[in-house]
């Protein structure tokens, strides 16, 4: 079995590896490159393989650096199965859709602002690939080993980091690889905990916050408590850009375990993401791989996903109409690095004023305009102009839906031996850091590959 690595290989998008066994070639994931515009010019550059020759697919989960580029694999000639877990196939084609229609928004954006002799600019892919691609997706349960081509096996693991998302484990060539995924934190509102694998021949392990620990959730509840008390008495808005799926359902739920004592009950609640509103629908169907605690909140409390202050926007219309509120709105948008979509819009408004509450509860990806943000920009560009930022920022780091240096380190324990580990989907910081802690306490040595490295297992 030998394992190439061609994305979130020093970086935390674009994840793509290729597993060439029992004379097949496998990809793990087929994600976009998001943050700064140079990364993202790179997701029209041909790939490092010819995709007719891809015999399958292995999606660990439906997040767009996951994803994002399956249309085009499949534009470009990729023809085989597609296997994801089923709530994942669910997620699939809303999560891709969308990104067809961001990419088509900004090729006539960029076309509008193109001047004589310029060429015109194509969308990544439309909505037509993306229907295609779906046609190719198999959903899949958990815990059940499947041969999905000759010679190789998989089993889906609940990676408890989204609804959907996957450890995968894969046998072919008498060896067996275990490619983490993302991992969600223990704990993690609605989802279960991550499922613990006991043995490989070669673990990938994601290594997002790989040098720092998350806040205590309780210390991150309480200030997320604090922050809308403070931004009611200052009479503004409060701007969360999150992701339509995980983030923003996650919210949702503790708006509705703290309805009472957060006193949202006198709040506009805006959840202004025509996806993330198809999301809900998908969580609906899917309340099966809910944990216990969540299951007794929908029993007990007001149905986090129709609580009765709760405006969830479709139109375009409806979305401009948010704006017209100066104070006392809520609002909830995507992208979650603030890097396009209707949060761009808000923040337009918004960001002027001394009054206003940014609340970022995710990671921001380098080059991405919530880094900007996060890291203290007087000045941002948004759609061409330029806007001062007075507007308070809050970065709320115990609601990540990624594990933290301790659940990393956790999880990689739960190993019965001490597999050889390759870090993944991490920048180097984080990277060196968690290969440093991890080799110091089990003894061996941690490989941090770089794209176009092969490793044989």
């Amino acid at each position: 079995m030998q394992v190439e690595f061609h994305g979130a290989a020093g970086e935390v998008t674009g994840s793509l590896h290729l597993v060439i066994a029992a004379g097949k070639r496998i990809l793990l994931d087929c994600g976009l490159m998001q943050g700064s515009r140079e990364s993202e010019a790179r997701n029209v550059d041909p790939f490092p393989f010819e995709p007719s020759q891809i015999d399958a697919l292995v999606v660990s989960h439906a997040h767009i650096d996951h994803i994002g580029r399956v249309p085009l694999l499949v534009k470009r000639g990729f023809s085989g199965p597609i296997f994801v877990q089923h709530a994942g196939a669910d997620l699939m084609p809303v999560m891709l859709l969308d990104s067809a229609s961001l990419a088509e928004s900004d090729a006539l954006r960029a076309n509008r602002k193109r001047g004589a002799g310029e060429p015109e600019v194509q969308p990544l892919y439309a909505r037509e690939d993306v229907e295609l691609a779906m046609e190719q997706v198999r959903g899949l349960p958990y815990g059940s080993r499947q041969e999905i081509v000759p010679g190789v096996e998989i089993t889906f693991r609940d990676a408890g980091h989204i609804l959907g998302s996957c450890i995968i484990e894969l046998w072919a060539d008498g060896r067996k690889l275990v490619f983490s995924g993302d991992l969600g934190p223990k704990g993690t509102p609605i989802l279960r905990d991550p499922e613990l694998v006991r043995d490989a021949d070669l673990v990938l392990m994601e290594s997002t916050y790989g040098d720092r620990n998350h806040r205590e959730r309780a210390d991150t509840l309480h200030e997320l408590g604090d922050i809308f008390e403070s931004a009611w008495r200052d009479r503004g808005n409060v701007l969360i850009p999150a992701f339509a799926v995980g983030r923003s359902q996650e919210l949702l739920y503790w708006f509705a375990k703290y309805w009472d004592q957060w006193q949202l009950s006198r709040w506009k609640i805006f959840l202004d993401s025509p996806m993330a509103a198809k999301v809900v629908s998908v969580y609906d169907r899917h309340a099966e791989l809910f944990d216990q605690e969540a299951l007794q909140v929908w029993k007990d409390k007001p149905n986090p996903f129709r609580l009765p202050n709760l405006h969830i926007s479709a139109s375009t219309a409806e979305s401009m109409a948010i704006n017209q509120f100066e104070s006392g709105a809520i609002i909830i948008a995507g992208s979650g690095m603030a890097n396009g979509g209707r949060i761009l819009h808000h923040l337009k408004y918004n960001l002027g004023r001394r009054n206003a509450h940014m609340v970022f509860v995710g990671y921001q990806a380098e080059g991405t305009l919530g880094r900007r943000l996060v890291e203290g920009a007087k000045w941002v560009r948004i759609h061409g102009r330029d806007y001062r930022v007075n507007a308070q920022k809050h970065t709320i780091g115990g609601l990540s839906a990624h594990a933290d240096q301790r659940g990393l380190m956790e999880w990689y324990a739960g190993f019965d031996q001490h597999p050889p580990l390759v870090l993944v989907h991490g920048e180097d910081k984080a990277r060196e850091t968690l290969a440093g802690e991890i080799g110091e306490r089990h003894g061996i040595r941690v490989e941090l590959v770089r794209p176009g490295m092969v490793l044989e297992v």
